[in-house]
């Protein structure tokens, strides 16, 4: 028998579009000779809907929407798993809404399993929109009884055990599992483990695509009784795999999982890609300092959307060197991108005079450095507004971590693609781009980071080294250390104390950033949610 897994990239809420291209996978399946073809969680409506849950419309509209599927499915005849909102209307006249998986066949829905297992944590609120589901669902086909679970279910052993005890010899998993630089291997593992208790291969169908700050890398795969991998799609990449199910065993391609720099440097253009293009932004602008985060986002919006709809803008002060001019210049022209410089020399000093009676005789500190950062910020989304590009922001993860950035400077945007990626892993990422082809002058790799605000200024005036703040935020921040868990690590007390009060300190400035792609266990984004008055603070 062989089944058809649609690894698809669908927009959240185009219930009509969503609609189409599912019929376009059905109709693909068919044509190969698939009996069977699965697809994601929630894939008619997208993932993750939120609070558009809450909208009895939205509700109401999904409901239609089904139907409409399993009229034209029926028509192509190949039974098809789809992932949805069901709602029910109880006795009582209360509706309950439930994350379900539908069997359509023969034009109706068969049967609607519900999921059960609720994630409560990290990004998942599941908790706040559905409720939880109690029977389980093994249904035949060509000879072969097919269980149905959903995503979390699979992670405990009750769920795929009981499905097992209901008939099960194959149990397909419609699934919507966000990326981060491990998740994968945590996919395997957990999912390894499930096969080696119950003794039934699993089939895991995946989503791929980009949803605000979310990433889903695709790569579903499929795992036999003896462990083995017998199905392994691609990651970054929409798929409609077929895959083989004979005696018992999967079989389908192969295809290898990337090294992590590659991984993550794929999640980001497709986050940006598809932010850009699921919203209707034409473009994308930036400023382009000639440092290595700038450099690494040029690089990243290229790849996503092409040379033609990048815009990059430098706008040097007295402070900025000729070197970052310099190589501001190659850079764009390496990449062929839209190149402008605004020197904002004359307007940084207009700011002085007219505050001049306000400040007095005050002498000039960060105010004056965070006036620059403003003025380029205010002529960034000018350009924005007058062309319809949309700004991307260069910050990283170091320095959204200990605040150093400018709120309505260098803050100021649309998405912060590089929100999650630390300054170490930045550095990474820029040797494998230009291990591919060189788009980043080595100089901008080697020269001391600067934010060139005042002369001669370094990060490291200001911060510790950036391979141990990092490692402070880890470990803090992803994996809910203490400081004092971190000083027994061997990092020295002052570093610890210092980069946690930052953290603190400037989570008001956090909670006023673009949104960002996600790519590590815990980025700063809808999974940290940290009190912004507070008292506490962990020793």
């Amino acid at each position: 028998m062989k089944i058809a897994i649609a690894q698809i990239n669908l927009i959240l809420g185009d219930l009509d579009g969503n609609v189409a291209k599912l019929v376009q996978q059905a109709e693909a399946a068919h044509r190969q000779g698939a009996a069977l073809i699965v697809t994601p969680e929630l894939a008619l409506c997208g993932y993750p809907p939120e609070d558009l849950l809450f909208r009895h419309d939205f509700r109401l509209a999904c409901q239609d929407a089904l139907a409409r599927l399993a009229a034209q499915i029926g028509e192509i005849g190949i039974p098809m798993v789809v992932g949805h909102p069901h709602l029910v209307r109880a006795d009582d006249g209360r509706e309950r809404l439930y994350n379900g998986a539908s069997l359509i066949r023969h034009g109706r829905i068969v049967h609607t399993y519900l999921k059960q297992r609720l994630p409560n944590y990290q990004v998942f609120d599941e908790k706040r929109y559905f409720e939880s589901g109690h029977r389980w669902f093994v249904f035949e086909l060509d000879g072969t009884r097919i269980g149905v679970l959903i995503c979390e279910d699979v992670w405990y052993p009750q769920q795929v055990a009981a499905t097992v005890k209901a008939g099960a010899d194959l149990i397909v998993v419609p699934n919507a599992s966000p990326y981060d630089i491990k998740k994968l291997e945590t996919r395997y593992d957990v999912v390894k483990g499930r096969v080696a208790e119950c003794n039934v291969p699993i089939l895991y169908a995946h989503w791929v695509g980009g949803q605000d700050e979310l990433v889903f890398d695709g790569a579903s795969f499929g795992i036999n009784r003896d462990g083995s991998v017998g199905y392994q799609e691609k990651q970054f990449e929409e798929a409609l795999g077929i895959v083989e199910f004979e005696a018992g065993v999967l079989r389908g391609a192969i295809h290898p999982q990337l090294p992590q720099a590659e991984s993550v440097f794929r999640a980001l253009v497709l986050a940006l890609r598809d932010y850009v293009n699921k919203n209707g932004f034409p473009g994308v602008l930036l400023g382009l300092s000639g440092g290595v985060d700038s450099a690494l986002t040029l690089a990243i919006a290229v790849d996503a959307l092409g040379k033609e709809r990048v815009r990059t803008v430098m706008m040097p002060s007295a402070y900025t060197a000729q070197i970052s001019i310099d190589d501001a210049r190659e850079m764009a022209r390496i990449h062929g991108v839209h190149y402008d410089e605004v020197d904002i020399t004359p307007v940084f000093a207009e700011f002085r005079r007219s505050l001049k009676p306000v400040f007095g005789e005050r002498v000039e500190d960060t105010t004056e450095e965070n006036i620059q950062a403003r003025v380029r910020g205010t002529l960034l989304m000018a350009i924005s507004n007058k062309f319809g590009a949309m700004v991307v922001t260069t910050g990283n993860k170091s320095e959204m971590a200990v605040g150093y950035s400018t709120l309505y400077g260098d803050m100021a945007g649309g998405y912060a693609i590089l929100k999650d990626v630390s300054k170490t892993l930045v550095y990474e990422l820029c040797a494998w781009r230009n291990g591919q082809s060189r788009v980043i002058p080595e100089r901008v790799i080697t020269r001391p980071p600067s934010a060139e605000l005042r002369p001669d200024q370094k990060d490291q005036d200001s911060l510790p080294d950036y391979a141990i703040l990092d490692k402070i935020v880890e470990m803090f921040m992803e994996q809910d250390r203490s400081p004092s868990e971190i000083e027994a690590s061997g990092i020295a007390a002052a570093d610890v104390t210092r980069v946690t009060r930052l953290l603190k300190v400037n989570e008001y400035k956090r909670r006023q950033s673009p949104v960002g792609a996600k790519i590590t266990r815990r980025g700063f984004g809808k999974d940290w949610r940290y009190p912004i008055t507070s008292r506490y603070w962990p020793k």
